[in-house]
């Protein structure tokens, strides 16, 4: 294959590939963000029953203190009928004491029912926090893997330019100007294959005469249906 096709099809080669770095530059910061909104969304979501657990430590909390009050409550009654001078006011006590009672029993049976729910839920958040950590190291990993990527962009892009340049320098001025020129109308590709007279480019048939001339011609060809640089490749021997 003549020189300056093949330097043309190393050009491609390295524009392609700064057109798909461009691309990452703009894609995987959206990726991050992407997955940091999952692993936020999944954590919020198997942090329910924490928060469940975390609701009925303070109810139970509040519990023992009402009944720490009334316990006081109580006694100081208790100490109160002992100045008692009448009965009216002693049986008002006694009643006293009794509604404090009751609602001391009331606040326990519902602690029972709170501790009940309580260890139940511990084996639920247990499970869950060794989900969490498993799915927040797949996480940092992705993540990790992916701003990695990210930081490579910037110097890939300085090589595959910088062998661009280099590239550049053999090929005639007139040929680099028709090859930008053929890139920018057909979205970014100057120069492409053909293979059993079909363009890979615009995927067109290209006729008889001029496959056959490609194939064994040293001209540089263009494909009549969208003007891009064609050379032959057999697409039937394997890479």
């Amino acid at each position: 294959m003549k020189e300056k096709l093949l330097l043309l099809i190393k050009i491609q080669e390295c524009d392609s590939e700064l057109v798909k770095l461009s691309a990452k530059k703009k894609t995987l910061p959206a990726e991050i963000e992407k997955l940091n909104k999952a692993f936020d969304a999944f954590e919020e979501g198997i942090r329910t029953n924490k928060v469940k657990y975390d609701e009925l430590k303070s109810r139970h909390a509040d519990c023992d203190n009402k009944i720490k009050k009334i316990n006081e409550s109580i006694v100081k009654t208790k100490e109160r009928m002992l100045e008692v001078k009448n009965n009216k006011e002693y049986q008002a006590m006694l009643k006293e004491i009794e509604t404090a009672e009751t609602s001391r029993g009331e606040i326990e049976s519902s602690i029972i029912s709170i501790l009940d729910e309580v260890d139940k839920l511990s084996v639920l958040v247990k499970k869950d926090d060794e989900i969490l950590r498993e799915r927040k190291n797949q996480y940092e990993q992705e993540k990790k893997a992916i701003e990695n990527e990210l930081n490579a962009v910037d110097s890939d892009v300085v090589a595959w330019e910088q062998k661009r340049n280099e590239l550049k320098q053999n090929i005639p001025d007139d040929l680099i100007a028709r090859y930008e020129k053929i890139k920018k109308r057909n979205k970014g590709i100057g120069v492409t294959s053909v293979w059993k007279a079909v363009c890979n480019g615009c995927h067109m048939n290209i006729p008889p005469q001029l496959y056959n001339e490609v194939q064994r011609s040293e001209e540089l060809f263009s494909c009549p249906n969208c003007n891009r640089i064609i050379y032959f490749q057999d697409m039937g021997k394997p890479a």
